[in-house]
């Protein structure tokens, strides 16, 4: 694992401390030792393809699975022993809409309120609709909202009883992009309050709004560290190529000796490797009079496309 995270510090100020954490479901091992140790008070990243075990890893950390392996706390609460004391703590949005269709916003945060035996519920639900710019539309059926509506009264929600730590799995997808980025804004106003907060996403956008990243590949964390850090780590050399020609040489340069890969972003091509020489050798031999090459930085999802390559096929066979 490419280690680029802080220097550990005193278990007080971890909200997450979690060390060789392993989930097994009968023969397959879904999560392969991740150590994660999250300072309070910070925005992280959990970053990582489909399948990669940031699911199964937060359910461990907020007590909702036990680990087949390892050990850690959550707040300070061991996350094998004190698992209703870390849920009463945390707040957890799940990838798929939780809340009850047949019943409106309203009805949706006072039953959660119930549910936490908050006292002056009508008082803290007014207040959580509020904050969340919801109070015009509490009478409407959750069902009947679109998903970025959704969004927001989940998050409602898991945030109404004040938690400290914040887990939330894949928030934003399906949601159009004002709508992402409201629901940031709301992210980062929780963490000025004190909020730490941890969140997986496909979104390379979403993790460079982050304080750090946390990337998983087969089960195994691969990274972790600031965004601009695991950039720089990962060695690349990236050259841009723009013009009407452009597409036609793709297909080529992915062959040339030295790129490691070739993508589209928007109407330019990105090709990157390790080595700039071999790079600019494989430019030289595809020159096209309508493309125009220049050396642009390396951006995350390069680096995370470098890292996913370096990890290789996942392995995590059936024993």
């Amino acid at each position: 694992m490419t280690e680029l995270a802080a220097p550990e510090l005193a278990i007080p100020d971890l909200a997450i401390n979690v060390r060789g954490l392993v989930k097994r479901f009968g023969d397959k091992t879904a999560v392969d030792g991740v150590d994660i140790q999250m300072p309070r008070g910070e925005v992280w990243g959990f970053l990582g393809p489909n399948g990669s075990g940031k699911t199964t890893t937060i359910r461990m950390i907020c007590g909702l699975l036990q680990a087949s392996e390892g050990e850690g706390e959550c707040l300070g609460y061991d996350i094998a022993r004190d698992t209703d004391q870390i849920k009463l703590s945390t707040g957890y949005m799940t990838q798929k809409f939780s809340f009850w269709s047949d019943l409106t916003i309203r009805e949706n945060i006072e039953f959660v309120a119930r549910l936490y035996q908050m006292p002056e519920r009508r008082k803290k639900v007014d207040e959580t609709l509020e904050k969340l710019d919801l109070t015009h539309r509490q009478h409407q059926l959750a069902g009947a909202l679109s998903g970025g509506w959704k969004q927001r009264m989940a998050l409602a929600a898991v945030t109404m009883h004040e938690p400290q730590l914040l887990l939330l799995d894949e928030p934003t997808a399906g949601v159009d992009p004002q709508a992402r980025r409201d629901f940031w804004d709301e992210i980062h106003q929780f963490a000025a309050q004190g909020m730490t907060v941890l969140v997986s996403t496909h979104y390379m956008d979403e993790a460079e709004r982050c304080d750090r990243i946390v990337y998983l590949a087969n089960g195994k964390l691969l990274t972790r560290g600031r965004v601009s850090d695991i950039i720089a780590a990962s060695g690349l050399f990236t050259f841009r190529g723009e013009g009407d020609g452009v597409r036609r040489l793709a297909e080529d340069l992915r062959n040339e000796n030295g790129v490691d890969q070739a993508a589209y972003f928007g109407a330019a091509l990105h090709i990157s490797g390790t080595d700039r020489a071999l790079l600019q050798s494989a430019i030289d031999k595809e020159r096209h009079k309508n493309v125009h090459w220049k050396e642009v930085p390396p951006n995350l999802e390069d680096a995370f496309i470098a890292l996913m390559t370096r990890a290789g096929a996942d392995d995590r066979h059936h024993a």
